[in-house]
């Protein structure tokens, strides 16, 4: 299973760097810029990162039914039910914005180009523009999930940054551990890859992604064991 994986990660390296007088893309890199230094984790942050993994468990439990929810009412009526999400998540992303004043796109998106100013402009972020922006992405990521094509991993990753930094507003988390350990704890309960989860978090991290990688290793634990429990019991096949 992982030689194909292995085989397109060189392919897609190669449209990047180039091959021979051909010229690639050019190389870029996940690492988010502007965030403050981490030096070293202490016993107040594995607290949090166990903290972290739990609500990043039952956070991404929810996402996950609502989509597994909604999916039966869209297929075979894609026409009709895909507009309705549509316009669904557009009702949110204007709520959001009325409340907060923050830009729509926050919402809207997967969240890969909104992660890095949201990051920066962290401490513009009232906690409870926060909370209501894990609700309204979240509620609209399972719709997406339910009914339109794209990929999981970005709006994961937007949603445990988003909660990270929530978090960081009580005592004892600084932002980039925050940040950090809700990247990797969200990203392993929508992925179901413990290794990729640390990864992504490490690669965004970028210089504290190595002192941050402990304290990422704990809540992904944590939240891949918890959701593993959350989620209901494979279907029983009958003997013959």
């Amino acid at each position: 299973m992982l030689l194909p994986g292995l085989l397109a990660a060189g392919i897609g390296s190669l449209v990047f760097l180039g091959l021979d007088a051909l010229t690639g893309l050019g190389v870029s890199s996940l690492a988010l810029p502007g965030l403050p230094g981490f030096e070293r984790p202490d016993f107040a942050q594995f607290g949090w990162a166990i903290v972290i993994g739990l609500l990043a468990a039952g956070a991404g439990t929810a996402v996950r039914r609502l989509a597994l929810l909604v999916r039966p009412h869209v297929e075979g009526r894609i026409v009709l039910a895909a507009p309705v999400l549509g316009i669904t998540v557009a009702g949110l992303a204007i709520t959001y914005t009325a409340l907060t004043g923050r830009a729509a796109t926050d919402v809207l998106f997967s969240g890969e180009a909104s992660l890095g100013p949201m990051l920066q402009g962290a401490a513009g972020y009232s906690v409870p523009a926060l909370l209501l922006l894990l609700a309204c992405k979240g509620i609209g990521y399972g719709l997406c999930l339910a009914g339109f094509r794209g990929g999981p991993v970005f709006p994961a990753i937007f949603l445990g940054a988003a909660g990270g930094v929530a978090i960081s507003h009580l005592p004892g988390l600084p932002l980039v551990a925050g940040v950090a350990m809700g990247i990797g704890a969200m990203g392993v309960v929508m992925l179901r890859l413990p290794m990729t989860a640390v990864l992504l978090a490490t690669l965004l991290l970028f210089s504290d992604g190595l002192a941050v990688m402990p304290l990422v290793i704990v809540s992904v634990v944590v939240a891949h064991v918890m959701a593993a429990r959350l989620s209901p019991p494979p279907p029983v096949i009958p003997a013959g």
